[in-house]
C-alpha cells in the first residue's frame, strides 16, 4: 500500500510548519519587549504582581503551615490521651493472667479492643512474640500491613511512638489519613516483652479544615495580588497620563504648534507640574516669537543695506575704474593706491552679492534653474577659472574626469559656485602642495571631491568650518580676498540640490571636501560614488570622531576602497552639510 504522503514531503511541511510557529513566536516575543519598553504602566503593575505575589505566597504558606501543625498538635494530644487511658485500662484486664498460656488470655485481648474502639478510632493489641498468641485487630488486617516496622520496633522496646499513615482499610473504599499511636502494656506475669497496644485515629476532619485553609488562602492571597495589579495600574496611570501629555505637548510644540498647552486640574504635583510646562512653553513662545522677529529684522537689515549701497557702489565704481584707467599718468603712488582701491572695490561688491545671496537663503527666495548639464566642462571651467590664483601660490590643481559624460539635472550656475569655492579654499590652505579634483559618477548619484595635503583641520573646529564669516586662524592672511561666506552658501547650493557637502580632515594631513547630488532633481541620495575619506589618508585617532549629527569624518575606515565604490550617505542629520570636521586655519569663505 502506498503513503498518502512522501516523506520528503511531510519533512518539508514540518519545516515550514516549525519556521511558521518560529515566526509567529519571534513576532510575539517582539511585541512584548516593544510593549515592556514602551509602558511604564505595564512595568509597574508586572513587577506589582511578581512581588505581591512572592510576598503573599510566602505568608500563605506560613498561615498553612502554622495552623496544620497546630491542627495536627491538637490531634496528636487528643489520641495520646486516649491511648494512655486504653494503655491503663488494658494493664487492668491482663494483670488477671499470671501465666502467658492461659487460655482466658485471647478472649481478653478480644474484650480491650472491642471495649477501646468505636466507629471513629480504630484499636489493635499485639501479644508478645514468644506467647505464640495470635494479634487482635478491630480492623480486621495485620498491624504490620497498616504501621511501619520503625514504629512496631519503638513500641516493642517500650516506647510510646507515633505516625501519620494514610491507607485504605474498607474494601473499595477511599484512602483515609490516620493518626497511628502505639504505646507497650506489660503483661500480668511480669515478662520481658509488653504487650503492643495501638490506637488509629482518623484525621478526616482535620485534613478537611486544613485543605478549607489553604483553598481560602490561595483564593484570598490571588484576589489580594489582583487588586494590588489593578490599584498599582490606577495609581500609575494617575501619574503617567500626564506625563504622556506632557510628552505629546512637547512634540508639537516642536513641531511648530508654539500655543499647544497641557489641562492643569487640582493642586497636586501633577498639577505644579503641568502648570511648570506651561509657563515653559510660554517662556519658549516668547523666547522663539521674539528671536523671530530679530532675526527677520536682521535679515531685511542685511537686505535693505545690501541693495542701498549698491547705488553709491556704482558711483564709487565709476569713479574708481577712471581713476584706475589712467593710472600710469599720477605719480607712482598714487598709482597703486588706484590699484589698491579697485582690488578692495571688487571684494566689496563681491561681498554685497554673497549678502545679498544669504539674504535670499534665509527669506526662503531662493530657486533652483535646473537643466540637464554635463559636470564634466562644470568641474573643467571652475578649476580654469582658479589658475591664476593657483599659479600665484604655486599649487598645482590636478582634474581627474571620467572619459564619458555625466550628465545631471542641476544648476550649473551654483554648482560652479561651489567648485570654485572648494578649489579657492583647497589653493588658499594647501601650502603650496598640489590640489586634486574628482568626479564621479554612480547610478544615481554624482559626486566631486576637492583634496588638498596642507594644514588640515583641527578636531575642535569641526562644527563651525561652514558657520559665516567664521576663520579658526583670524591672524592668517587671505590670498584670494574672499568673502567668508562661500562655505556657507556653497551649503545652501547644495541643500537647494538635494545634495550633501561635507568634509574630511585632520592636523597635518590635509581636508578633502565632498559634494554630492542627485542625478534627477528630487531624488534622495542613499549613496556617494566616492568616499569621503581619501585613500591616501591615514588613520585618524579616535578622539577626533566626529560630534553626534555630525558628518563622518575620522570615524570612517582610512581605507574606503577605490574611486568610484559606493559610499553609504550620512544620516539626515548630516545631509545639510553642517557639523564637519574644520581645517586649522580655514575661513569660511573662498
Amino acid at each position: 500500500m502506498r503513503p498518502l504522503l512522501d516523506p520528503a514531503a511531510l519533512r518539508q511541511l514540518l519545516g515550514q510548519a516549525r519556521g511558521s510557529v518560529g515566526q509567529r513566536l519571534a513576532s510575539g516575543s517582539a511585541t512584548v519587549r516593544r510593549a515592556w519598553r514602551r509602558s511604564l504602566q505595564l512595568r509597574m503593575m508586572t513587577i506589582t504582581l511578581l512581588v505581591s505575589g512572592l510576598l503573599v505566597g510566602a505568608f500563605g504558606y506560613l498561615v498553612v503551615e502554622l495552623t496544620t501543625r497546630d491542627l495536627l498538635d491538637r490531634a496528636h494530644g487528643d489520641v495520646e490521651n486516649e491511648v494512655e487511658n486504653g494503655a491503663e485500662y488494658a494493664r487492668g484486664q491482663l494483670s488477671i493472667h499470671l501465666q502467658p498460656g492461659d487460655a482466658r488470655l485471647p478472649a481478653t485481648m478480644l474484650s480491650i479492643v472491642a471495649s477501646r474502639s468505636d466507629g471513629r478510632r480504630l484499636v489493635a493489641i499485639v501479644p508478645p512474640p514468644a506467647d505464640g498468641l495470635d494479634e487482635v485487630t478491630s480492623w480486621g488486617q495485620p498491624v504490620t500491613g497498616v504501621v511501619s516496622d520503625a514504629l512496631v520496633e519503638a513500641v516493642a522496646n517500650g516506647d510510646k511512638a507515633w505516625q501519620i499513615v494514610t491507607d485504605t482499610l474498607e474494601p473499595g473504599g477511599e484512602a483515609v489519613t490516620y493518626l497511628a499511636y502505639g504505646a507497650p502494656v506489660p503483661p500480668g506475669w511480669g515478662g520481658p516483652q509488653p504487650f503492643q497496644l495501638y490506637y488509629l485515629v482518623p484525621l478526616t476532619s482535620e485534613v478537611s479544615q486544613a485543605n478549607d485553609i489553604r483553598s481560602t488562602v490561595l483564593a484570598t492571597g490571588a484576589a489580594l495580588v489582583l487588586l494590588l495589579a489593578v490599584v498599582t495600574g490606577l495609581v500609575t496611570r494617575l501619574v503617567v497620563r500626564p506625563v504622556r501629555l506632557a510628552a505629546r505637548t512637547a512634540q508639537r510644540l516642536s513641531a511648530g504648534l508654539l500655543d499647544q498647552r497641557m489641562v492643569v486640574q487640582g493642586e497636586d504635583d501633577l498639577a505644579l507640574l503641568g502648570a511648570s510646562f506651561n509657563q515653559m512653553a510660554e517662556s519658549l513662545q516668547r523666547q522663539i516669537v521674539r528671536l523671530e522677529e530679530m532675526s527677520r529684522l536682521q535679515r531685511r537689515f542685511t537686505s535693505d543695506v545690501s541693495h542701498e549701497l549698491r547705488t553709491p557702489l556704482t558711483t564709487v565704481r565709476m569713479a574708481a575704474d577712471l581713476i584706475f584707467n589712467e593710472r600710469g599718468s599720477y605719480p607712482p603712488e598714487v598709482g597703486r593706491s588706484a590699484e589698491l582701491l579697485q582690488h578692495e572695490l571688487d571684494r566689496f561688491e563681491a561681498l554685497l552679492t554673497d549678502l545679498l545671496e544669504i539674504s535670499r537663503f534665509d527669506a526662503g527666495f531662493a530657486a533652483l534653474d535646473s537643466e540637464l548639464t554635463d559636470l564634466v566642462p562644470v568641474v573643467r571651467q571652475a578649476v580654469d577659472r582658479l589658475s591664476a590664483i593657483g599659479a600665484r601660490a604655486g599649487t598645482e590643481v590636478q582634474v581627474s574626469l571620467p572619459a564619458t559624460a555625466v550628465i545631471a539635472e542641476v544648476d550649473p550656475r551654483r554648482v560652479d559656485r561651489i567648485l570654485r569655492n572648494l578649489v579657492e579654499n583647497a589653493i588658499e590652505y594647501g601650502e603650496g602642495r598640489p590640489v586634486v579634483v574628482t568626479l564621479a559618477a554612480g547610478v544615481t548619484a554624482a559626486a566631486v571631491t576637492v583634496r588638498d595635503h596642507g594644514v588640515g583641520m583641527r578636531p575642535d573646529d569641526r562644527e563651525l568650518v561652514f558657520s559665516r564669516f567664521w576663520r579658526a586662524d583670524p591672524s592668517r592672511a587671505r590670498q584670494s580676498g574672499g568673502t567668508g561666506l562661500g562655505l556657507s552658501i556653497s551649503v545652501e547650493d547644495a541643500r537647494l540640490h538635494g545634495g550633501w557637502l561635507q568634509a574630511w580632515g585632520a592636523p597635518g594631513r590635509g581636508c578633502q571636501f565632498r559634494l554630492t547630488l542627485p542625478l534627477r532633481a528630487g531624488d534622495r541620495l542613499v549613496s556617494s560614488p566616492l568616499p569621503l575619506v581619501p585613500g591616501d589618508a591615514d588613520p585618524v585617532p579616535a578622539d577626533t570622531a566626529p560630534a553626534a549629527g555630525a558628518a563622518p569624518t575620522s570615524a570612517v575606515s582610512p581605507d574606503p576602497g577605490p574611486a568610484g565604490a559606493a559610499d553609504p550617505g550620512p544620516p539626515a542629520a548630516e545631509r545639510t552639510g553642517a557639523g564637519v570636521g574644520q581645517r586649522s586655519g580655514l575661513g569660511a569663505g573662498g
